[in-house]
């Protein structure tokens, strides 16, 4: 379905959330005839009621009715659950379905350096926003990573770099979605009850990244990762050009560890960029998100000179390893954006120090006996926090001590009581946030502030 073909359709939107209400607002001022669906009741969607009765867009709340079906196109926002009946019931009717970054990418001039993976998403796509935006480059970034894609499209010209944070979600109704440069950082165990709990579902979602390239489009990859390398040395478009990067190996091309300098090779141009140690944000995982940022940003026209100057400037983003406060010895990190066991893996071992850390929220299918060793070895204590926090206090017997919490404020006195000065108080969750909070931002808001507050 080419872009000029919504003008005069009925499109469908389901989910009113912020991609929903920036693609229903997009598609009603490119001439198509609007409605959107979504099961959250009226009170608890006001800025969306008001939203759409403002651009005279119909919607229904609390339900998504058989009224979806009445289009030429039905469109799902990334939070919509893939297996909803309604998309499978529009499929069947012969109703295209289509993501919302599927659908903003009909109307995209620029550019696309689209960047996914389990883990490192939001600090890669911002740090390659950042290491464009120093180079002079005309950038955009937005997607998964907090500005919904359908809401920038439009003031985007033709020679702008277009960095989105792309999720699995957003991938799994994508039909012609073409970045021109892709990244796939890793493909770890998330979301697996999105994917009937099947990995090489979750796997494949991720391969959509760069299923459309073409000849003339790049793929960089995480060269160390098993799962991302079985998935592109299997499915990725031959014609493509491929920039793996690694931490552990020596490459030919791509971007890797030489002497303790960072070093690339694009096309035959081979660049000392700088010093591993100089690299502002901290820890193996960056290093390897810092890799993929700079070859995307090189790929888009970025000189090595100017990279180097982002990458020891750059202090990462927040919610990622965030550092806080320090009170009475002991420092505070909000790590809420680790949604999975993956990511605090590698948040354990950013840290020196002893640790006092706080997991829990709404499960994903979490198994945590990766974690264990380095429990063992780093933390000092647990506190479980939400709905699995059952799961955790099982999870770690006879492996550390286990406290529970009602809430945030409970959670944090009870670090401070665990914490000894030198040690670190730190939110990896592990877990998604919707059973307390709106979002995993929302939760690590709430904990900075009760640690803002402390005495």
């Amino acid at each position: 379905m080419a872009q000029r073909a919504v003008e005069g359709k009925r499109v469908s939107v389901i989910g009113a959330a912020r991609s929903g209400r920036a693609i229903a607002a997009l598609l009603k001022r490119r001439g198509a005839t609007v409605f959107v669906s979504d099961k959250a009741p009226a009170d608890r969607m006001q800025e969306a009621v008001e939203e759409f009765r403002a651009l005279s867009i119909p919607a229904e709340f609390g339900r998504n009715s058989d009224k979806i079906l009445d289009a030429d196109l039905v469109v799902v926002s990334p939070g919509v659950p893939s297996d909803l009946p309604i998309l499978g019931a529009a499929q069947a009717r012969g109703i295209t379905v289509a993501s919302e970054l599927e659908v903003a990418s009909w109307f995209c001039r620029g550019t696309i350096v689209g960047i996914t993976g389990t883990n490192g998403k939001t600090t890669t796509t911002t740090l390659t926003g950042k290491l464009l935006e120093d180079a002079e480059i005309p950038t955009a970034v937005g997607g998964n990573i907090g500005t919904a894609f359908s809401q920038i499209v439009e003031s985007v010209e033709r020679d702008t770099a277009v960095v989105l944070e792309v999720s699995s979600f957003q991938l799994d109704y994508c039909i012609d979605f073409r970045p021109q440069v892709s990244v796939l950082l890793n493909i770890t165990p998330d979301h697996l009850d999105r994917y009937g709990h099947s990995f090489d579902r979750y796997g494949d979602a991720k391969a959509r990244i760069f299923a459309k390239q073409k000849k003339g489009d790049t793929l960089i990859y995480n060269l160390d990762d098993t799962e991302t390398t079985r998935q592109v040395n299997g499915k990725a478009p031959q014609e493509v050009r491929r920039l793996p990067f690694s931490v552990e190996q020596h490459l030919d091309q791509g971007a890797w560890v030489e002497n303790g300098h960072l070093i690339i090779n694009v096309d035959g141009k081979r660049s000392d960029v700088l010093p591993v140690a100089g690299i502002g944000i901290p820890g193996i995982h960056n290093l390897a998100n810092a890799m993929a940022a700079t070859l995307a940003a090189t790929v888009m026209g970025a000189p090595p000179s100017s990279v180097a100057r982002t990458l020891e400037r750059f202090k990462g983003v927040e919610h990622r390893l965030e550092f806080v406060r320090e009170i009475r010895g002991v420092r505070y990190i909000n790590d809420s954006k680790a949604t999975n066991v993956d990511s605090v893996w590698y948040a354990l071992q950013s840290f020196e120090r002893p640790i006092v850390l706080i997991l829990g929220g709404r499960d994903k299918g979490n198994d945590y006996t990766r974690l264990h060793e380095l429990v063992k070895n780093r933390v000092r204590a647990i506190v479980a926090i939400g709905e699995s926090a059952g799961k955790v206090v099982k999870a770690f017997a006879g492996v550390r001590a286990v406290d529970t919490a009602d809430n945030m404020e409970d959670a944090v006195d009870l670090c401070m009581r665990r914490a000894q000065p030198g040690d670190i108080v730190l939110l990896s969750p592990a877990c998604a946030s919707f059973d307390w909070f709106e979002n995993y931002e929302h939760r690590g808001r709430v904990f900075k502030k009760i640690v803002t507050g402390l005495e």
